[in-house]
């Protein structure tokens, strides 16, 4: 990819051995067409881990990385692997599997395993427990060389628990110093002792307070502190997918030096707005070149038959007017970002 290209990026969860070649269709017949340039890759503990196998809770190999790899490098696709780091360790009360392995490093284990939102929303691990860095290392190291990559994406979205009132070594800290530790500590293995491109979810340095953003799309703990003391040439991806009357936060992160990709779903009129607004917001703070495209994120489940609904989807399968299902809304999306950023 040229240096001067717009970043056009997808993104999904897969962590699948048994879905690898519809996979491998999908980029080559969709996103390779399309002039997807980015790929993010969100395998978490999916993949299958040499190093910790007691992590692994999915089946995507170093074998099937090297194909997704070589497929995305032949049509020109750099291929980012997303872990997530920090929070995001589970769902509700229910850790994942490196908690399960090692409960030492949950930041809130008197939390019951059945918890539910609102009462709980998901676990993180502790920033502070002294061996957690080591681990972490570990995993993202073997996903970069299984993939091959030169950036990597450490998620970082939606981290509630953190200071809680009952880690020994968290208690009391400021929320905003110890999201920064847990990001230098990551940049300083990815960017410094690694040389890959540090990726991260921007919603934790939203202060909501100041730019009208919910509590998902912002923060109301204190987390947005640390945008003052992390290095600029982290990526971030500022996610929001509901048309909103303003989008404040690009303005402000390139403002502040870092460059900047809004992310959407797939709301189609909300994405070409929030791409629009981006824009405007670039050049009104002289800083083009550091909105550096868009991604559009996918959350729903891929299986068979969602690769196979995509392969076959064009661009006349439907009309504006139609009442399109997720699916169908997220190719339409994917169809007119790309043609925007083109």
């Amino acid at each position: 990819m040229k240096k001067t290209d717009s970043v056009k990026a997808f993104h999904l969860r897969f962590g699948s051995h048994q879905l690898v070649e519809p996979f491998k269709q999908f980029i080559e017949k969709v996103l390779a067409p399309k002039g997807i340039n980015q790929l993010i890759i969100e395998c978490n503990t999916s993949f299958v881990f040499e190093k910790h196998p007691e992590i692994t809770e999915g089946t995507l190999t170093k074998q099937d990385a090297r194909e997704i790899a070589d497929v995305c490098k032949r049509h020109g696709i750099r291929v980012i692997p997303l872990f997530q780091c920090l929070g995001h360790q589970g769902w509700g009360g229910a850790p994942n599997s490196l908690l399960k392995a090692y409960p030492e490093f949950d930041e809130t284990p008197h939390i019951p395993l059945d918890a539910k939102w609102p009462d709980f929303f998901c676990r993180s691990w502790c920033p502070l427990h002294p061996e957690i860095n080591a681990l972490a290392f570990d995993l993202l190291g073997e996903i970069i060389d299984a993939f091959d990559a030169d950036a990597m994406h450490v998620g970082m979205d939606e981290v509630y628990a953190l200071a809680d009132d009952q880690c020994p070594r968290c208690k009391g800290k400021e929320r905003g110093e110890l999201f920064a530790k847990a990001i230098n500590d990551l940049h300083g293995y990815l960017v410094k002792e690694r040389g890959v491109q540090m990726y991260m979810w921007a919603d934790r340095l939203n202060d909501s307070e100041a730019t009208g953003y919910n509590r998902w799309e912002g923060d109301t703990f204190g987390t947005h502190k640390a945008i003052s003391a992390i290095p600029t040439d982290i990526v971030l991806m500022d996610w929001h997918y509901d048309p909103l009357d303003s989008y404040p936060s690009i303005g402000i992160f390139l403002e502040k030096g870092f460059s900047v990709i809004p992310s959407c779903w797939y709301k189609t009129e909300a994405a070409v707005d929030f791409l629009k607004e981006s824009k405007r917001q670039a050049v009104e703070t002289s800083e083009p070149d550091r909105l550096l495209g868009m991604a559009v994120t996918s959350w729903n489940g891929w299986n068979q038959e969602a690769f196979e609904k995509f392969i076959h989807l064009t661009s006349s399968s439907f009309t504006r007017e139609e009442e399109l299902g997720e699916l169908d809304e997220l190719y339409r999306t994917l169809d007119v970002i790309t043609k925007e950023l083109s």
